[in-house]
């Protein structure tokens, strides 16, 4: 024999909705770089957010056609006497991101600048190097 079970959506759209446990222990995310990547006709422009992160702590390494950008986020201890902390979000430690271009890079034109937590790079192309065909003897 078969049993009908009455289904009711609202029913599975509010269950727990007002009694859902806050998380105080729950880590926080890993950091991560996000990056745009726009190629001009002689340049690549890349964009990269890296909010709460100091200049000092990012370095950026170019080879031939490969980027790679390495950051730290480092964490501030300050504590007040008789203060407690009860929740943290931010996220703390290093974080690199990788990614390879489709021509080499020119890395002593290269330029960057950091400004209000983005990251600019700009990748000037090197000039493509003519083939050479070989005569054989």
């Amino acid at each position: 024999m078969s049993s009908l079970t009455r289904y009711d959506p609202l029913d599975d759209f509010f269950r727990g909705f007002f009694v859902r446990p806050v998380e105080f222990g729950a880590p926080a995310e890993a950091p991560t770089i996000k990056i745009d990547v726009k190629e001009q006709e002689r340049t690549y422009v890349v964009h990269a957010e890296m909010p709460g992160i100091k200049k000092e702590d990012i370095h950026v390494n170019v080879d031939g056609a490969m980027v790679s950008i390495t950051a730290e986020r480092k964490q501030e201890k300050e504590t007040k006497e008789g203060e407690r902390v009860l929740r943290v979000e931010r996220s703390f430690g290093k974080v690199s991101r990788s990614f390879q271009l489709g021509q080499d890079i020119d890395d002593a034109a290269s330029s960057a600048k950091f400004s209000d937590g983005v990251l600019e790079l700009t990748l000037p192309k090197k000039a493509a190097t003519q083939s050479k065909r070989l005569t054989i003897q």
